[in-house]
């Protein structure tokens, strides 16, 4: 395969991946709106990417970008646990997903890989250990988040039905270098700034190379209808703040935050929001995430590419800090 479509490409997964298979030689086609492309990743990347002016909604522009491309990386997708941002996400991540699905059934374009979520498998109140085999559970421990990627993966178990080769990526929490004011780069901000509080909650994470990676191997690998959680190490979230609090040279967090509490707290950020206008830094959403204990198992990935490894998380988060410290520098007069 040399030509493909990167839907999402200006995100933080996105981008690595067109870097990567931009360095690997491949002809990378991507879909943009209007808007300035991601800083961390290097200019001369961009310069040789051909662009196409669009998004997933708009069907016009999606037959036009799936001219002539041997596969499609699907990864443009909404992440928010905003309620107001909930509609948007669904169009996006759900009817989006249906509109790639749909097109790249009728333009014959012969490989998916879609970019899915852990969220997508779902979490139980229970917490404990979730590998590929577990089915999706409505349950009130699911964000919005979660119910719009699962639906969006129907769409492409659909499309395998109706003959598209696809492959499923369920990446846990991707961390790395990126716009630390947006997504789960916002952690390492956070952080940066002292933020006191931690919960008790566990979670997956993986290099956002290591995803990138994941991607490219599959796009040359003959595997279809499957999916793979991607998860490189399981840490408690205290564990994940003290390490970069520690690369920073900042405090770590030191103040628990329980069930009871974390209740008051996103309350009182959606009183907090509603009249000062930002968005809250914490919501009813993402509470959920930060007071589950989930273990993502990544054997069946393992079993199928033996070869690959995870960067550890102690490098990833270590690579991180040292860049974004080095843009702290870079601005200070």
């Amino acid at each position: 395969m040399s030509k493909i479509l990167v839907t999402g490409g200006t995100g933080f997964v996105g981008s690595y991946v067109i870097k990567l298979l931009v360095e690997k030689g491949y002809q990378v086609r991507a879909l943009r709106r209007a808007q300035h492309l991601p800083v961390f990743i290097p200019s001369r990347v961009w310069d040789t990417v051909e662009w196409v002016e669009g998004d997933v909604l708009d069907v016009v522009s999606l037959e036009d970008a799936m001219q002539g491309v041997d596969a499609i990386v699907h990864s443009a997708a909404i992440v928010s646990f905003h309620r107001k941002e909930r509609k948007k996400m669904f169009q996006v991540n759900v009817d989006g997903t249906a509109n790639v699905v749909n097109m790249s059934l009728q333009c014959g374009v012969p490989r998916l890989i879609h970019m899915s979520s852990v969220a997508a498998i779902g979490r139980t109140a229970h917490g404990g250990k979730v590998n590929e085999e577990k089915q999706w559970q409505e349950n009130n421990v699911n964000t919005d988040y979660a119910r719009s990627k699962f639906k969006a993966e129907l769409e492409v178990w659909r499309g395998e039905g109706e003959g598209l080769s696809t492959v499923i990526l369920n990446p846990s929490t991707v961390l790395g270098y990126g716009d630390w004011s947006k997504g789960s780069c916002r952690i390492f901000k956070n952080i940066y700034e002292e933020f006191p509080w931690y919960t008790e909650g566990v979670n997956g994470f993986v290099d956002v190379e290591d995803v990138a990676r994941l991607v490219e191997l599959m796009l040359r690998s003959p595997v279809r209808e499957q999916r793979f959680i991607v998860n490189g190490e399981t840490w408690p979230f205290r564990q994940l703040m003290e390490r970069i609090a520690f690369y920073f040279g900042k405090r770590p967090p030191r103040r628990k935050i329980g069930p009871a509490l974390m209740s008051v707290a996103w309350r009182f950020e959606r009183f907090r929001a509603f009249f000062t206008g930002s968005a809250p830094l914490l919501t009813k959403e993402s509470a959920k995430v930060a007071l589950s204990r989930t273990w993502f198992l990544s054997d069946k990935l393992r079993d199928a590419i033996p070869e690959f490894s995870f960067t550890p998380l102690e490098e990833t988060l270590r690579n991180a800090c040292e860049k974004y410290l080095a843009d702290v520098r870079e601005l200070q007069p």
